[in-house]
């Protein structure tokens, strides 16, 4: 069972690879445990798949070296990916900041790629449990079906994250085995945890969504967070998790583009006889409203409040600096931060420097996009070059 490559890997990068490569007339094996292909993007984006961002550029990934990803994204672009859901007449809109989301169901997109597959002439083999990858002139793959060999080995089953879905860390295995280099592996894009008075605000408001501004380092985003019973999650939060450090505070500001002390004391004197809560109530959600006016307020009409205490509460509505307690972990992580070093890797091939035929691709490697469609076209651009160069 003689192949020119094997692809481990039957998700968004391992398709584009395969089928790139199939195109070139490669004769090409694509393996994957799970019973059906693409089932994180069946999941993503609510179901419509984020498919890319129109305003992809590398300054919005992370990774010990942010410029590896330099050379993929512009040899295949957002505009190239977008061209194949034209080709298939697959209706698409923006959404937000440049995302790109199916009218319809992600489904759409596992569609289309397994019909470029099967027009290229992938060897799409599922269901295929890998039990051990060797070189010895040619890589030697075993699975509980039979024993596979070829001249390339594409590595591109992705990360940790999501392992309901069948995530492992086979990649990060067989790397370590040829002797690849790992970088710090940890959960990213992912809700945050907190415990002690920060939690006893944050359980109660469970649900409660509000527009913010997160920042954490040089990191800062601005769009929704939600409170959850666990502690924080949405756009902002999980933008910013990838930025965060145990035992650091995230800072956000919850009222953006408003000067709160102003507000507040301009309440206070046109407005004396109303509630704190009622005004807070104006620009917070009203649960947000009640409890921030019970925590830090004395129970007074704002026309007997205390202006040293209405400036303390503006100073907290702009620089809020709760301790994360840790994260959800892999089970809510949208990606994984960290894997592959790119250092062991070509940029403008994804092969190993050291290890001639094995290349890997997506989120297995050490290249991690911020939230919106990123991720992916990461994994599209990627798989782009590796099979072009197979």
């Amino acid at each position: 069972m003689t192949f020119d490559a094997i692809i481990l890997g039957a998700g968004a990068a391992g398709l584009v690879c395969a089928i790139t490569a199939g195109r070139r007339g490669r004769r090409v094996l694509l393996l994957d445990h799970a019973d059906a292909a693409g089932k994180k993007i069946l999941i993503s984006g609510g179901g419509r798949c984020n498919f890319t961002n129109r305003d992809c550029a590398p300054e919005r990934f992370l990774g010990a070296n942010p410029h590896f990803c330099r050379s993929a994204l512009a040899r295949y672009t957002a505009a190239d990916f977008v061209a194949l859901v034209e080709k298939h007449g697959i209706a698409y809109h923006e959404k937000t900041l440049g995302q790109l989301f199916c009218d319809g169901s992600a489904r759409a997109i596992v569609a289309m790629l397994l019909a470029e597959a099967a027009a290229a002439y992938v060897d799409l083999r599922l269901g295929h449990r890998v039990t051990g990858v060797s070189r010895n002139g040619r890589f030697r793959v075993e699975t509980d079906h039979g024993v596979f060999e070829a001249a390339s080995l594409v590595l591109a089953t992705g990360g940790l994250s999501i392992p309901k879905m069948g995530a492992t860390g086979l990649a990060h295995d067989i790397a370590r085995r040829f002797g690849l280099p790992l970088t710090e592996i940890r959960p990213g894009l992912v809700p945050l945890t907190f415990g002690g008075d920060d939690l006893d605000l944050m359980r109660p408001l469970s649900g409660v969504a509000l527009d913010v501004t997160a920042r954490c380092g040089k990191a800062s985003f601005r769009e929704a967070m939600l409170f959850t019973h666990r502690g924080l999650s949405g756009p902002a939060i999980l933008q910013i998790s990838s930025s965060w450090r145990e035992k650091t505070p995230i800072i956000l500001d919850l009222l953006p583009g408003r000067d709160a002390a102003a507000w507040l004391t301009e309440g206070k004197r046109l407005r004396p006889r109303v509630e704190a809560r009622t005004l807070l109530a104006e620009h917070l959600p009203q649960r947000l409203a009640v409890a921030l006016a019970e925590a830090h307020l004395p129970p007074r009409i704002m026309g007997d409040m205390p202006d040293r205490a209405l400036l303390a509460l503006a100073a907290r509505l702009k620089n809020w600096q709760p301790v994360p307690s840790g994260t959800e972990g892999y089970a809510k992580a949208e990606v994984t931060l960290g894997g592959i070093d790119t250092r062991a890797l070509s940029s403008r091939t994804m092969e190993a420097k050291d290890v001639p035929g094995l290349f890997a691709i997506g989120e297995a490697v050490d290249v991690t996009g911020w939230l919106g469609g990123y991720n992916f076209q990461w994994a599209w651009s990627s798989a782009f070059v590796a099979g072009e160069a197979i």
